[in-house]
């Protein structure tokens, strides 16, 4: 596993969610083998009105060198209009990385995994908001209509679950998806990390043995739960199947990469949704020089595009960002200003990102050699 950034932003994440896991936005993950199958489990009942279902996924325990399934769950909405855009595993190269979940006013790329109950691989078919009030689809979720009657039902064909439940994107045997427009679109919106009671139903998870992949061999007993954290519950959910066969490598330890290797960047050259710092974002390479054939042209479009690079925005906003980190350092900084500060640097960083591929975009439009007539 791979872990970025050091101590200090760790200190951070643990002063902004006392029980939180720091792999939310905190760290990043890369193993060299991908995580088992999805399990087949049944959704607990929607507990009430704002809910929105978070499907469970497998997650990474770099201690015990092992996955372990982070249970569906009934999530109240952290704003209304707002609907949840599931995390997934991805292959980059060398290694499986974990793409964090986030909430939004739209529902972007999650790898085109199918996680069901609305989540077929694009976009989600699980309910809508109207007027401030959230309706569920009773196709594909499990509401009962005697305490929620803001439902509506409406047919998903759902193709992928009958062919497989593979749980990551890419790589050997992975998901072959890519984002649509649609799911670039939203990469850009405004996005909220996961909350509080989502890190804390996690950091649950994490500390089950029983829900360790070696352990459960893919059929955990605890699938999903009807509220964060309700590991316990009546109306909790067991695994009815392993979604495959699950096979790990016999030597775990000898599977993991090499530290300290910074997440390669989305191959869409869409921000990272879960891109906090500007730190965590690579630094943009410079693209080749313009070649129109116009020399007198081309020499115009690379002074253009040394202003850009000149700007050195990412390297400013990276100082800044470093310096209100030192002051929440100072034993006076709250949890909720470390909580106030974290977001305004996430807004920072998506803009900053897409200030910069809105004028990427602009530049090769103008670049364009003239078409011959």
């Amino acid at each position: 596993m791979r872990k970025i950034p050091s101590i200090r932003n760790l200190l951070i994440a643990l002063t902004l969610l006392a029980a939180s896991m720091p792999s939310f936005a905190q760290v990043r993950i890369s193993v060299t083998f991908g995580p088992p199958a999805l399990p087949v489990y049944e959704q607990p009942l929607c507990p009430g009105d704002g809910y929105i279902w978070t499907p469970g996924y497998w997650a990474w325990d770099d201690d015990d060198g092992d996955y372990y399934w982070v249970p569906g769950t009934w999530v109240e909405a952290p704003e209304v209009g707002y609907l949840w855009t599931p995390g997934y595993w991805a292959w980059r190269g060398d290694g499986f990385f974990f793409n964090e979940g986030y909430w939004g006013p739209h529902v972007g790329f999650y790898g085109g995994i199918s996680y069901g109950y609305g989540y077929f691989g694009e976009g989600y078919e699980g309910g809508r908001w109207d007027n401030g009030r959230f309706f569920y689809n009773r196709s594909v979720n499990n509401v009962n209509v005697t305490n929620i009657r803001n439902v509506y039902n409406t047919t998903v064909i759902n193709n992928t679950t009958t062919v497989n439940r593979v749980s990551y994107n890419g790589g050997n045997g992975g998901i072959n998806a890519r984002p649509r427009p649609e799911d670039q679109m939203a990469a850009r919106d405004r996005h909220i990390p996961p909350v509080s009671v989502q890190a804390q139903h996690v950091q649950a998870a994490r500390t089950n043995p029983q829900l360790r992949a070696s352990v459960n061999r893919g059929r955990p007993p605890v699938a999903a739960t009807p509220r964060p954290g309700a590991f316990n519950d009546r109306a909790v959910a067991p695994a009815r199947e392993a979604g495959a066969p699950y096979n790990p490598p016999v030597d775990r330890g000898a599977a993991q990469p090499r530290a300290n290797t910074p997440a390669p960047r989305p191959e869409n050259n869409v921000p990272p949704p879960n891109a906090i710092h500007a730190k965590d974002i690579q630094p943009h390479a410079r693209p080749a020089p313009p070649n129109t054939g116009n020399p007198k042209l081309d020499q115009k479009y690379q002074q253009q595009q040394q202003r850009l690079y000149a700007q050195q925005e990412h390297q400013k906003l990276q100082q800044k960002q470093e310096q209100e980190h030192q002051q929440l350092a100072q034993p006076q900084a709250n949890g909720a200003r470390t909580q106030q500060i974290e977001q305004k640097h996430q807004q920072q960083t998506q803009q900053m990102e897409q200030r910069h591929v809105q004028e990427q975009q602009r530049m090769q439009e103008r670049q364009q050699p003239p078409k011959k007539r």
